[in-house]
């Protein structure tokens, strides 16, 4: 998988590895084109904080994106604090414990179902600021190969059904909110909206907005923006007055993120093998999880150049690998690898597994060079595991 921007040298020379760059010119191209079909369609974006939440990214992103979508009591209160615009918050279920908080924080809120919202409906009524009450709901379509990944996959949790909104009273529900795409296209939300319209569409002149979800692929080069905005502009003249949101997270941060590690080792069991001071598992989970390959800035796929690696975590996971790849010249101890990409669903996922190290956090930017946002140690490791004193 080629990389669409090149790793400046000050990037793989970070003073600490492993680390986390994020490229903020990047971030800043990618807003650019969300911020020009916020313009055109009327439609606003939100960053979906499950993505990215990095507040030292946040100036950068809110002079271009609405506002926020969180999944939580901590990301709503981070995009309130941090953010400072909208924020919209869906949890599949939320507690009495952590329900004060997302209040607080929030302008919508998406209910999963009807019992969450008949619980907490008369809260949302008193708050202290107005707060649109949504509704999450199943659009009966989705193209997601991977179930995991699915919202709307047989048995789901994620969404009201179509047959269960019959003979509701909608009376203080101002939006709907439905989301079925994973790193996908144009088109494939075309007939996701047209699924979503024909089965939920009678209800659509009683609400004041409607939120189209994330996993729109729109900064990926050979998207097609075209089609994007003209069945956003087909809706609104379909539904005119109703406001229209997407929350891509992805999109925000696609190819503005770069994963250093360094090889410490380099072993042979019937393949060459390289490991690294990062992890698969504990710092790059989704590798494993969905599974894919990551792209390495300057490898190609294996037995392309003339030295094939498999490259190993640190941690103690037998299958803590990265994959396999190929480079011009052999690996050796201290040798920097450049993992690109990296910004999206990385550090928000990130475990202190074996007591391994979170990575460092750094920004690059051709305006300020490489800027060092913090390092981890022993006291985030054991302040996750015991309490004051202990």
């Amino acid at each position: 998988m080629p990389v669409s921007r090149s790793v400046p040298a000050a990037v793989l020379n970070v003073p600490r590895a492993p680390a986390y760059v994020v490229l903020m010119d990047g971030v800043e191209t990618n807003c650019r084109v969300l911020g020009g079909i916020q313009k055109r369609t009327g439609c606003r974006v939100l960053l979906a904080l499950k993505a990215f939440s990095l507040p030292a990214a946040f100036p950068v992103v809110r002079r271009y994106l609405a506002g926020v979508c969180a999944s939580g009591a901590n990301e709503a209160r981070m995009g309130r604090e941090d953010f400072g615009r909208e924020v919209q918050t869906y949890c599949p279920a939320f507690t009495e414990g952590n329900f004060p908080e997302v209040l607080k924080n929030s302008d919508k809120i998406v209910f999963n179902s009807l019992a969450q919202w008949a619980r907490f409906r008369d809260r949302v009524a008193r708050a202290d600021h107005p707060v649109s009450v949504g509704l999450r709901v199943n659009p009966g379509h989705s193209e997601v190969e991977n179930p995991l990944y699915d919202p709307c996959r047989a048995g789901s949790r994620f969404g009201i059904l179509a047959t269960d909104l019959e003979d509701v009273d909608l009376s203080g529900v101002g939006g709907l909110h439905f989301h079925a795409l994973c790193e996908q296209g144009a088109d494939v939300f075309a007939r996701v909206l047209a699924s979503f319209e024909e089965r939920f569409g009678k209800y659509l002149p009683g609400m004041q907005w409607v939120n189209f979800g994330g996993g729109h692929h729109i900064t990926k080069p050979g998207y097609d923006m075209e089609l994007l905005c003209r069945t956003l502009e087909g809706f609104f003249a379909r539904h005119p007055g109703i406001q229209m949101y997407l929350e891509p997270g992805e999109a925000v941060v696609y190819d503005a993120g770069v994963f250093v590690a360094e090889v410490v080792d380099v072993v042979k069991n019937g393949v060459e093998i390289a490991i690294l001071d990062a992890s698969a598992e504990t710092h790059t989970p989704d590798v494993l999880a969905m599974p894919y390959r990551p792209p390495l800035f300057g490898s190609g796929l294996p037995g392309e150049k003339a030295h094939t690696y498999r490259l190993g975590g640190s941690s103690c996971l037998a299958g803590d690998f990265f994959g396999e790849y190929s480079f011009d010249k052999p690996l050796k101890p201290g040798d920097r690898l450049a993992f690109t990409d990296m910004a999206l669903y990385s550090f928000v996922k990130n475990t202190t597994f074996n007591g391994v190290n979170l990575p460092s956090l750094y920004t690059h930017s051709r305006e300020h060079g490489l800027e060092l946002i913090r390092h981890f140690g022993y006291a985030d490791f054991r302040n996750r595991l015991a309490g004051e004193g202990a």
